[in-house]
């Protein structure tokens, strides 16, 4: 770094401190995916947000304080991912962040929370390097892949998985997936076969899905957002390609999937990290029928409880640490993000530190499960 730009982004710091303590609200950004590949899920994720912050200001607040959300759109691209979240730093003066829904997309904004030494809230995104790579402003709630791989683990003996083949898309996400799942699979003496990649925009896997049909796996494990997984169970019925199929994280919405893919997503099997359906098992009864009560009573899609909840969490997180911090600024709410402790609606937040020794990350660890999807209904895998 220059002695030009470091001298910027202190007057910058300084700037921001006194706009911080000078606002009548806490703004907290929030970068999602609100149009193009992912924009469903982004919107869902908003909207959980939305619920959130009217149920703390309803509360009175944080630290005497209304929260304000300031909504960006990151257009499902990492460019813009990457420049909503300076927009949101230098134009907004956020002294904090939610996002960025995609693996791919959080990566892209991670350098400019080392800039300005902003902390963001990662509320979906799994690529493990993500809370590895040495970034100390990068607080997660939602499972990396190698989390979901771990608690995945004794599932897989007892659905007596043999060989698994991958269909992957070709980014942090899918490709992180894969590896992880194929690194917890070896050790456990399964057998892993071909790594499929496919893009975020591919229409046609009749390719991808011929080299998967030929092959001797039992087993296929996908990670794709819900509109391609449409597109997949559907051409998969077409081709006669009769396999277990396991979507991974980020996937969450086997309501969609149903109502998209109809009969062709029978007999698919889900990791999720939030089960609306039975909201009583869940290990935050109260707040979770609160949530999906809110959730109706504001006219969304139910199915769409599977991915807003994320949002809903995350400004959650978010409140607890500015006031465990004591501070509206973005050192205070770093440092309050450490000594968060709250029931989420998927089990605790609490952060423990992961990566290179001195710019850790924190890393919280939900509850994991694994759905299918039977006679166009949800219910638990049976073993």
């Amino acid at each position: 770094m220059t002695r030009r730009t470091t001298l910027a982004t202190l007057a910058f710091a300084l700037m921001c401190s006194t706009a911080f303590a000078a606002d009548d609200t806490i703004k907290i950004g929030v970068n999602q995916p609100l149009t193009g590949a992912f924009a469903a899920s982004g919107t869902y994720v908003a909207n959980g947000a939305k619920i959130a912050a009217d149920e703390i200001n309803a509360k009175g607040g944080v630290l005497g304080k209304k929260i304000e959300l300031v909504i960006e759109d990151n257009k499902s691209n990492p460019t813009e991912a990457a420049a909503v979240a300076e927009k949101l730093i230098t134009s907004d003066k956020v002294p904090v962040m939610m996002g960025a829904w995609g693996s791919s997309l959080t990566l892209a904004t991670m350098p400019k929370l080392e800039e300005y030494s902003v902390p963001m809230l990662v509320e979906t995104s799994s690529s493990g390097k993500i809370t590895t790579s040495g970034n100390p402003h990068v607080f997660r709630i939602s499972p990396p892949s190698s989390l979901e791989a771990e608690a995945f683990a004794p599932l897989a003996s007892k659905l007596g998985v043999k060989k698994v083949d991958f269909l992957v898309i070709n980014n942090d996400w899918g490709r992180g997936a894969a590896a992880d799942f194929s690194k917890m699979l070896k050790a456990k003496g399964i057998e892993v076969g071909l790594v499929e990649t496919m893009d975020a925009s591919s229409q046609d896997m009749s390719a991808q899905l011929a080299k998967l049909k030929a092959s001797d796996a039992d087993t296929i494990m996908i990670t794709a957002a819900v509109d391609q997984l449409t597109l997949l169970f559907k051409q998969m019925a077409a081709l006669g390609l009769k396999k277990r199929i396991i979507t991974t994280g980020g996937s969450q919405n086997p309501d969609q999937i149903i109502a998209q893919a109809g009969p062709t997503a029978n007999g698919t099997m889900h990791i999720v990290t939030f089960a609306p359906w039975w909201p009583e098992k869940s290990t935050n009864p109260q707040a979770a029928e609160y949530f999906i009560g809110e959730w109706k009573k504001r006219g969304y899609d139910f199915a769409g409880t599977t991915e807003s909840f994320r949002g809903y969490d995350g400004i959650r997180t978010i409140a607890a640490a500015i006031t465990a911090g004591g501070g509206t600024d973005p050192a205070a709410i770093e440092k309050g993000f450490w000594a968060v402790n709250i029931m989420g609606l998927n089990g605790p937040i609490a952060f423990k530190k992961t990566g290179p020794e001195g710019k850790e990350s924190g890393q919280s660890k939900p509850e994991v499960y694994l759905i299918e999807i039977t006679d166009g209904k949800i219910a638990p895998v049976k073993f």
